[in-house]
C-alpha cells in the first residue's frame, strides 16, 4: 500500500537525517504494515464486545486517572498519533468520567458519520475541534466531569503568537490549545503512552504531566509533552502516523 508514500518518505528523512537508506526503508515498510492494521482495527472495533476491547486494549495504571476522579476533577488526556490512539475511546469502561475525543470533522459526511458511530460504540463521544473550547467550558460550568482526549501533535498554521520549537530535530509550530485551556480551567493533564504489544493488542500507560497547570510557565506543558512524544517515537518509529504533513510549516532544521 503506497498511501501518501512521498509524504512518509519526506517525513522520515527529515526526522532521521543520519539514518542510512536501508534503515529508512525498513521503518517505512513496518509503518505501512502497521497502517493497514490500524484501518482494519477501526472497522473491527464496530463489532467488538466490551470484553474483547478490554482484552485487546489494556490499561497498565488506571489509578492515575482514578486519583483525579476521586478529586472530582476533569482530565485532559494528551497523546500523539501513535500506535492505536483510536482505541483510547474505550477508557469510559474504566472510569466514571464521560469520555470525549476532540476531532476534526471529515469533509465527506458519510465517512464523518461512520467514524463517529465507530468511536461511540465504546462509550465515547466526539467534539468538533472548532467547538471544543465552548463545549468544555460549558460542561465545566455545569459541573459535568469528563476525560477529554487531545491528539496534540498536529501542525497548526503559524500565527503571530505561535509557539515554535524543535520536533524531531525540525523547527515547527506546535499546537498549544490543550495547554491554554487546561491553564484557564485548572484541569490536570495526563500523557498517554500507547504501544503495540503484538499484532491487534495494545497497552497504555499514564503519566501525569501536571496536576497544577496554573503553576506552569507559558509553553512548559507543551514543551514537556513534545519531549515525551519524541522519546516515544524514537523507541519505535514504525508506530507513528507518518502520513500527516508534520513539517509543512517548518522553518529551519536545528
Amino acid at each position: 500500500m503506497g498511501y501518501r508514500k512521498s509524504v512518509v518518505r519526506s517525513n522520515l528523512k527529515r526526522a532521521f537525517p543520519k539514518m542510512q537508506p536501508d534503515q529508512l526503508q525498513s521503518i517505512e515498510k513496518q509503518f505501512y504494515s502497521h497502517l493497514c492494521d490500524l484501518f482494519l482495527e477501526i472497522i473491527k472495533s464496530m463489532g467488538m464486545s466490551k470484553e474483547e476491547m478490554l482484552e485487546r486494549f489494556q490499561v497498565k495504571n488506571i489509578e492515575v486517572l482514578k486519583t483525579f476522579e476521586q478529586q472530582n476533577r476533569s482530565i485532559f488526556l494528551i497523546c500523539g498519533h501513535y500506535a492505536s490512539w483510536e482505541w483510547m475511546m474505550s477508557l469510559g469502561y474504566h472510569i466514571k468520567h464521560k469520555g470525549y475525543g476532540i476531532y476534526r470533522p471529515i469533509s465527506n459526511p458519510y465517512f464523518d458519520a461512520l467514524i463517529k458511530r465507530i468511536r461511540s460504540r465504546h462509550d465515547a463521544y466526539m467534539i468538533p475541534q472548532k467547538q471544543s473550547v465552548s463545549i468544555i467550558k460549558n460542561k465545566e460550568a455545569a459541573g459535568e466531569l469528563g476525560i477529554y482526549g487531545f491528539a496534540s501533535d498536529q501542525s497548526p498554521r503559524p500565527k503571530p503568537l505561535t509557539y515554535w520549537r524543535s520536533f524531531l530535530g525540525v523547527h515547527v509550530p506546535v499546537y498549544t490549545g490543550a495547554e491554554r485551556l487546561a491553564v484557564e480551567l485548572d484541569i490536570p493533564i495526563v500523557f498517554a503512552k500507547i504501544k503495540r504489544v503484538k499484532r491487534g493488542f495494545y497497552e497504555v500507560e499514564f503519566k501525569t504531566l501536571t496536576d497544577q497547570p496554573k503553576s506552569m510557565k507559558k509553553n512548559e506543558i507543551t514543551a514537556l509533552f513534545t519531549t515525551w512524544l519524541e522519546a516515544q517515537i524514537k523507541e519505535d518509529p514504525s508506530q507513528y502516523f507518518w502520513t500527516h504533513k508534520r513539517f509543512k510549516y517548518a522553518k529551519t532544521t536545528v
